[in-house]
């Protein structure tokens, strides 16, 4: 058995079932054995959106994905992805070739340190340099991706440790990992700090969105009966229809969620992980904070929590609920709030106004898609739309990237949910600028069959730029662009094109596309003027307001102290 063989062998002992990439000379090798595998090869036409694909299985299975590529420049194709999984807590494993390294026929070309490259952006990057060292090399590459915080591991494989003899090199079986349960101490002191605050308040982050937490979450939620809201990647860890559900933090300060922040003094943040834009910015003598982890909390400008509960979530919670669980009072004023809040996100969200506004198409998408169908979103202005007014109930059914951030991951996203999920309605939502990054997926997704709709946003602009060029008072330049014309674009990766040209056709559009099935292009013009009038305008009228408010009440004890 060839080393190639042997890696396709230890891949296999992972139980993985496909590789996406796009293979080199350095890798005809490793092609060759997969060909005799059960493992199918997944060709992209680009490798960036490879490692996307694979980075969103880890993330949806917690298992991790596989993406495979040749050396030098296909390799450095993988870094956004790598980004991609290491901010956003996705296991993936990275395979790279190289010229051998023990001969140098071709001197230096094509060849960069790539296990250099991929060091400060993978939990781990290494060389292979021996056949033999393969299946341990491997077993050890999937534990440290999977395992809390995940993230991608690097192996570098060269081309004559691919063809070089193994021999009888033994896999290595895999087992199960167990995380620590927090201890005693931790629950005890954090369920003192709870019960002895006025208005305790919840926070999921990105890290509550593992696949494997939803229960427990609801569970701690309807034992403990604290109002809770989310950041962007928390969403839908506890389902949105919940009567404690107060909204998302899709800005950092000043939106109608952060009445809430505002207003409690202690939050107990679960599965917050740093990497996400602040949901709120934390100072001294403002409100304690709780961090419940897996793993400590990284302290920031704005993030120093005065307690942690570290180790297993589920089991924390569940601990801690136990010592909640009928000791609290949940105040008649978060009621109030919460309708306050919910009412002002979901204001004109069937406005008739063409282009639609970011609230109508937000509202319309949720109209066709069931509670277990799947958005996916690239990055662009309106992911804050989304985040903000787009309700969920089922975990990760809005698939967004608040830690890189990164245009040109939606599509991928989107064909992984597509693949995983074949009877689940899956929607990409892509801008014009996003989608164009890595349209060319277009013919993977059709070559794979997937049943995806595709919805492009057009604004011919990088709009969330544009935006907050305007809002910082620069000129309005640079950041424009024209589009082809999508319809045809469609049609030329063999999908379905339409065009939205009503105020009322985007909902039908969509649905028509879900019943048909297949692979489906829609692109509809967006009025971004909302951008202006709700988030800087309305917004900061509040924030005057609530600075008044606080101004009248200052006045108002100042003149108690008188009178007494």
């Amino acid at each position: 058995m060839k080393g190639s063989d042997l890696l396709v062998a230890a891949l296999e002992n992972e139980g993985v079932d496909r590789i996406f990439g796009v293979p080199g000379e350095e890798n005809l090798d490793v092609v060759e054995s997969l060909r005799r595998s059960s493992i199918e090869l997944v060709v992209t036409r680009h490798e960036q959106p490879a490692a996307f694909l694979a980075a969103t299985y880890g993330r949806l299975t917690g298992k991790p994905g596989v993406a495979l590529s040749t050396l030098g420049p296909g390799a450095l194709n993988f870094v956004t992805g790598a980004a991609y999984g290491f901010l956003g807590g996705m296991p993936m494993v990275l395979i790279t070739g190289q010229k051998a390294i023990r001969q140098s026929r071709q001197a230096h070309f094509q060849i960069v340190d790539v296990v250099a490259a991929m060091r400060p952006l993978t939990k781990q990057s290494q060389q292979i340099v021996s056949a033999s060292s393969i299946p341990t090399l491997v077993r050890n590459a999937f534990r440290i991706a999977a395992e809390e915080r995940p993230g991608p591991v690097h192996l570098e494989l060269p081309e004559d440790v691919a063809a070089e003899e193994a021999g009888d090199a033994p896999l290595v079986p895999a087992h199960a990992a167990e995380l620590p349960v927090p201890s005693p101490e931790a629950i005890e002191r954090a369920s003192d700090l709870i019960l002895a605050a006025k208005s305790p308040l919840l926070m999921f982050g990105a890290g509550a969105s593992r696949p494997q937490l939803a229960p427990a979450l609801s569970d701690f939620v309807r034992r403990v009966r604290i109002p809770f809201f989310n950041t962007q990647m928390g969403k839908g860890a506890v389902g949105g229809a919940s009567d404690f559900y107060l909204g998302t933090a899709a800005l950092s300060e000043r939106d109608y969620v952060h009445k809430a922040i505002d207003r409690a003094d202690l939050i107990v943040t679960i599965g917050h992980e740093t990497v996400e834009k602040p949901p709120f910015l934390m100072s001294q003598g403002r409100h304690q904070v709780i961090h419940i982890g897996f793993v400590s909390a990284t302290v920031e400008e704005v993030y120093f929590p005065q307690a942690e509960v570290i180790g297993d979530i589920a089991k924390g919670l569940d601990l801690l609920a136990g010592q909640l669980e009928g000791r609290l009072k949940t105040n008649p004023d978060w009621a109030v709030l919460r309708k306050d809040i919910l009412d002002h996100i979901t204001d004109r969200a069937e406005e008739d106004r063409f282009p639609l506004t970011p609230q109508r198409i937000v509202h319309d998408v949720r109209q066709v898609m069931p509670p277990d169908g799947i958005v996916a979103l690239d990055n662009g202005m309106y992911k804050i739309w989304f985040a903000r007014n787009y309700r969920t109930d089922v975990a990760n059914t809005l698939l967004l990237d608040n830690a890189l951030a990164t245009m040109g991951a939606g599509l991928p996203s989107g064909m992984m949910a597509a693949l995983l999920y074949p009877q689940r309605r899956v929607l990409v939502v892509a801008g014009d600028g996003g989608f164009m990054m890595n349209s060319q997926e277009l013919e993977t997704a059709r070559r794979m069959k997937l049943n995806l709709v595709v919805l492009i946003i057009e604004d011919h602009a990088y709009g969330m730029i544009r935006w907050k060029q305007a809002v910082d008072g620069f000129a309005d330049w640079g950041l424009t662009f024209d589009n082809p014309d999508f319809v045809a674009y469609a049609a030329a990766y063999g999908a379905r094109g339409r065009r939205v040209t009503t105020a009322s056709g985007l909902a039908p559009a969509l649905e028509e596309a879900f019943s048909a099935g297949g692979l489906h292009l829609i692109t509809v013009p967006i009025d971004y003027s909302e951008n202006i009038r709700v988030l800087v305008d309305e917004l900061r009228h509040m924030q005057d307001r609530n600075h008044l408010n606080r101004e009248m009440k200052m006045r108002v004890q100042v003149f108690r102290l008188f009178e007494a």
